[in-house]
């Protein structure tokens, strides 16, 4: 039984199965669509993997097209971005890559269609204007004054606006229908406007650029799209999407079903807000580990698969709702467990000195690369009179059921031996500066003959034998679960987190050596971390991906 046969469909798998059983369809066509002017987001990832996903799961076909209409916004480097992250992503486009520019031609006769037709007339109204004429959900909207021009007028103004005669603003196109629809969208919207502008892909050939919503559509059209599945706020385009298609002479007639985008805690997706953050300076750019983009995520170190799982745990919905960061996370522990080879490393050191051991030992223990997969092999780890430890695993003065070290307590240093606290060293200022310790001798390999059992066990790494790094720990990039929400006189801005970033020097066992760009590791009793594409061979840098601690998979029962 198939994943898909033995868990209950979705509204989406039902109506493509109906499609399907009624002959309307023998092969389904899906397409991601986005537009070019900026680096897509978490969210975007929900569509891709859902379009791809049910092209794959009916043996389709997945097109990836850009609708690329408005050049004002739009950038080649969006283009390339965008390409490299759906691939990331492992959806596979292979041949079908489009672009609604390469339709602009077959637009702009069905523009011409509908201005014969008698359904599409040249405004000359300003933009302002044509708002102030739109009315609102409670009254009806009033008809521009240009609106009954005759056929053979709207013709020749559209013809010389083509040819570039007038300048951005003095004209537009509109689409004749119902200034008294209770829907806005279908009170004459705008189907093209004059922008004098430089096109990434068709240069100056253009200065008339077609609507999102007259181009869309007709793009789906032309490609034999079967199910155009966008998220919710296109749910009110869709009767404009419809009166498109029924009032052109297009060779197919795709169907447009919206589902619920993607929300997550503590994550802000709007592209205006992603770019505002950008360019005034709040992040490093868009590939910053701290920002929602898959760029960003895929930096920090999450994986494909994890988002993919992640998409299938929040599930195809009808209702938008705010999902928990903490599931994301699960989902990428979860796949990173079985992936990551395990190291220690100290973020926050204190030096022990073995006193026991002389000044130049250097003792080898060899420790898995993963502890429940012994395919992976083992590494040797180097123990010498002088080690780090985390501060936190030392307590001056312990509290009850403290297991870790403390004065005249005893721990075991991780695939090492046991050692004993004898003496604390401080500056001045009663800062402490270093712990004295002695090793049991008999200890050697984290076990001693009388079988005695230590409670606390704490990782460790070599002072002199190990692998600086800059370390950056991250936490969330806003402060409040739901970003947008803000008080009077506020902007999304002020909720964002001051700590959102902390970096540290920290040191890593002789392992870590020679770790490449985008390798993943769990450092043990830490969290999960991913080398950062600042790294230089003499320079690691290596960013948090998540932390050890499973919230969520606690809370669910999991």
């Amino acid at each position: 039984m198939s994943e898909t046969e033995s868990r209950s469909k979705n509204f989406i798998e039902e109506i493509i199965d109906a499609d399907l059983a009624s002959g309307k369809h023998s092969q389904i066509v899906t397409r991601f669509p986005p537009e070019p002017n900026g680096y897509l987001h978490l969210g975007h990832a929900m569509s891709i993997c859902l379009n791809y996903g049910l092209a794959q799961e009916y043996k389709g076909r997945f097109h990836l097209r850009f609708d690329d209409t408005n050049p004002i916004k739009e950038e080649a480097e969006y283009v390339e971005s965008i390409k490299t992250d759906i691939a990331w992503l492992g959806a596979d486009w292979k041949e079908h890559l489009y672009f609604a520019s390469d339709y602009f031609e077959q637009l702009f006769e069905w523009a011409c269609h509908l201005i014969r037709e008698g359904k599409a007339y040249v405004d000359d109204s300003s933009g302002e204007e044509i708002r102030q004429m739109r009315g609102n959900l409670t009254q009806p909207g009033r008809e521009s004054p240009f609106r009954n021009r005759s056929a053979d007028e709207n013709l020749d103004l559209f013809e010389r606006m083509r040819k570039g005669e007038f300048g951005d603003g003095e004209k537009v196109l509109r689409a004749k229908i119902d200034m008294a629809s209770p829907n806005l969208n279908m009170r004459d919207p705008v189907l093209y406007r004059i922008a004098h502008a430089h096109h990434h892909r068709t240069g100056d050939d253009w200065c008339i650029y077609p609507m999102y919503d007259f181009a869309h559509g007709q793009s789906d059209a032309i490609e034999g799209i079967t199910h155009s599945i966008c998220t919710l706020e296109f749910e009110d385009h869709r009767p404009l999407y419809n009166w498109f298609v029924e009032n052109l002479p297009v060779p197919h007639k795709p169907r447009q079903i919206e589902f619920a985008r993607l929300n997550t805690t503590y994550m802000i997706t709007s592209k205006r807000k992603l770019l505002q953050l950008v360019k005034e300076g709040h992040v490093t750019g868009w590939d910053d580990p701290r920002m929602p983009t898959l760029s960003g995520i895929r930096r920090r170190g999450y994986t494909p698969e994890s988002l993919w799982e992640f998409c299938k745990r929040v599930g195809v919905a009808k209702r938008n709702k705010l999902n928990d960061l903490s599931l994301l996370e699960f989902c990428l522990r979860q796949d990173l467990e079985a992936k990551a080879v395990r190291r220690m490393a100290v973020l926050e050191p204190l030096k022990v000195v073995i006193t026991n051991l002389p000044e130049d030992a250097k003792e080898t223990y060899s420790g898995p690369n993963h502890p429940g997969d012994p395919s992976m092999g083992e590494r040797e780890v180097v123990l010498t009179r002088e080690i780090y430890i985390e501060k936190n695993d030392f307590m001056e003065e312990p509290q009850k059921k403290y297991f870790r070290l403390a004065p005249g307590k005893e721990v075991r240093l991780r695939y090492a031996c046991y050692i004993t606290c004898t003496d604390v060293i401080k500056d001045a200022d009663g800062n402490i500066m270093e712990v004295h310790a002695e090793m049991d001798p008999e200890s050697r390999g984290g076990s001693t003959p009388d079988g005695r059992k230590v409670k606390g066990t704490i990782h460790w790494v070599s002072a002199t034998e190990n692998v600086p790094f800059e370390a950056r720990v991250y936490e969330t990039l806003f402060l409040k679960e739901d970003p947008g929400e803000v008080e009077e006189g506020q902007t999304f801005l002020d909720n964002l987190n001051p700590n959102s970033l902390a970096v540290s020097t920290a040191f890593g066992e002789p392992a870590l050596r020679g770790a490449a760009v985008g390798e993943k590791f769990q450092f043990e009793r830490k969290g999960y971390y991913c080398v950062d594409l600042d790294s230089r061979p003499d320079a690691l840098v290596i960013n948090q991906s998540v932390g050890l601690r499973d919230s969520w998979g606690k809370k669910q029962g999991n």
